[in-house]
């Protein structure tokens, strides 16, 4: 991968942190900067909380690629899916007032609410939206709002009621985005407040959390935001849009600094604790939250040099990914965003969290980081994270480029389309999604999705029925093969999809989409 090195990112480093840096974290400039060499990322932000006090918080590099603006403290970055530890909150401080059970049936506050199995619907608790253990399959439903569609948050949840299962409810675990909308949707139904009402009374004023905001669609013109970046065509660094997510902010929708979240973890290490020594939540909620709903199974490292990160334990709580490393409970979310990814560590034992904001697409940033940070408090062998995550990111790519090269060999490259392109148009309709069409432009071929404005691109011939799906927006990096089926009478009967791509994100969830023609 070839390194980002800018001039004004090599002189933009700045802390807001006290000026004594801690003696564990006297090599954490060295390594950031080589995390932002080795992965062209152009900003980070870095917080660190050790026995309840702020040790730490620093940006390095720029909000923007080829801008002199500085990523600071204080820099707002997309935290994505971080925003679920936030709604399990807001959930369970309702709780706390009374308002519902954690295992109170959905449907008794939402009567409206439906999944695709009767069964399912009647027994979906409060607790089940939160821990991925639904029978939804991963990312199941994420087209509904990923990349930004018209449809509102009522629109999404009324559609969940047609995405299918693909497993067992209750009996494992599929990470999913879709159920954290319902979530939301409980959560401003029982307090009588929209979300962001209630996360700004509730959660970000008492935790002090001024700069926090709900998503992208609030940010204020003196902001300091920093702007997503992205591989086109996993190759060339750009700057990408940003995501609205209104219709589903409770699985991913908030904005916050290293500053705001070094409060949130000081928060969380002090079980619930505020400042003024008042509680945001009890105890018993935290351990609820932190308790193991459903179990992960636990991958072989992708490269040797991983395996002394291997946990011994995975699993899921109410919005907190839940593991080990060295001997220590880890208590951890992730969160991916169009041109930002990021990641939340608590280490309860030792009174230790860490969090790394970054605008780039590359969780191996985050991760190099996180575990350098929680090397150098826990002791033991240290471990060179920085190469180890890119030998497996190498080998990512490699495996991607094996993948396509397969699909390549395979190609009947003589083939031709059974239907003059005209017989290939036509308005398409899938049960959960909704509307895709397929139109003439010029001598090619147009697909559009109808509620998501990113998705629409020409159409490749790619052998007899099947096309490849070049999307206009090159920052998606989620081309799909696109198969007609015909039926007897020369005629479309159904159109599937797959994403080309094993590094595609699981959101263009195209696999789980079966379109027929509208009458």
């Amino acid at each position: 991968m070839k390194p980002w090195i800018g001039g004004a990112v090599l002189l933009a480093c700045t802390t807001m942190a006290s000026a004594a840096t801690p003696a564990q974290l006297q090599d954490l400039d060295a390594t950031v900067e080589r995390v932002r060499a080795q992965f062209d990322v152009p900003g980070i932000a870095v917080a660190v909380v050790k026995d309840g006090e702020v040790v730490l918080e620093r940006g390095w590099g720029v909000r923007e690629q080829g801008k002199p603006e500085p990523v600071q403290a204080d820099t707002l970055f997309a935290i994505a899916s971080n925003t679920k530890a936030f709604t399990a909150t807001s959930l369970n401080l309702l709780a706390e007032d009374g308002k519902l059970k954690m295992d109170d049936k959905v449907i008794d506050h939402l009567p409206s609410f439906r999944m695709s199995d009767p069964f399912v619907t009647g027994q979906m608790t409060i607790r089940d939206l939160l821990s991925h253990r639904s029978g939804l399959s991963l990312g199941a439903g994420d087209l509904l709002f990923w990349p930004t569609t018209s449809y509102s948050n009522a629109e999404v949840v009324q559609r969940l009621g047609k995405v299918p299962l693909k497993g067992g409810f209750r009996e494992s675990y599929a990470y999913d985005n879709i159920l954290y909308a319902v979530a939301q949707q409980v959560i401003e139904h029982v307090s009588g407040m929209s979300y962001q009402q209630f996360l700004q009374s509730r959660i970000f004023d008492k935790v002090g959390m001024a700069g926090t905001r709900y998503n992208a669609d609030h940010l204020k013109p003196g902001d300091k935001a920093a702007v997503g970046h992205a591989k086109y065509d996993f190759k060339d660094l750009r700057t990408v849009a940003p995501l609205t997510w209104s219709n589903n902010a409770g699985a991913g929708g908030i904005y916050s600094s290293a500053h705001d979240m070094a409060r949130w973890m000081q928060v969380q290490l002090a079980e619930g604790k505020l400042a003024d020594g008042t509680a945001l939540f009890s105890d018993k909620s935290q351990q609820q939250m932190w308790r193991m709903i459903t179990p992960q199974s636990i991958p072989a490292p992708s490269v040797p040099e991983l395996a002394p990160a291997r946990a011994n334990f995975a699993g899921y709580g109410e919005g907190w990914s839940l593991s080990d490393y060295r001997g220590q409970k880890l208590v951890w979310h992730t969160g991916g965003w169009p041109g930002m990814v990021s990641r939340l560590t608590l280490v309860p034992g030792e009174k230790l969290g860490v969090v790394v904001l970054t605008n780039q697409e590359v969780g191996a940033a985050f991760n190099a980081i996180t575990l350098s940070v929680l090397d150098a408090y826990l002791g033991g062998e240290k471990h060179d994270w920085v190469d180890a995550y890119a030998k497996a990111v190498a080998k990512g790519q490699d495996k991607a480029d094996e993948a396509w090269a397969k699909h390549q060999s395979a190609r009947d490259k003589g083939s031709k389309p059974s239907l003059a392109l005209a017989g290939y148009t036509g308005t398409f309709r899938d049960r959960w999604y909704g509307d895709m069409q397929v139109s003439a432009e010029g001598k090619a071929l147009r697909l559009r999705f109808m509620k998501t404005a990113q998705l629409s691109g020409r159409l490749e011939h790619w052998q007899h029925d099947t096309f490849i799906v070049r999307w206009d927006d090159r920052s998606l990096n989620a081309d799909a093969f696109v198969n007609f089926s015909l039926d007897p009478d020369g005629k479309v009967r159904e159109v599937r999809m797959q994403a080309i791509s094993d590094l595609t994100d699981f959101s263009f969830d195209f696999q789980d989409l079966l379109f027929t023609p509208v009458k």
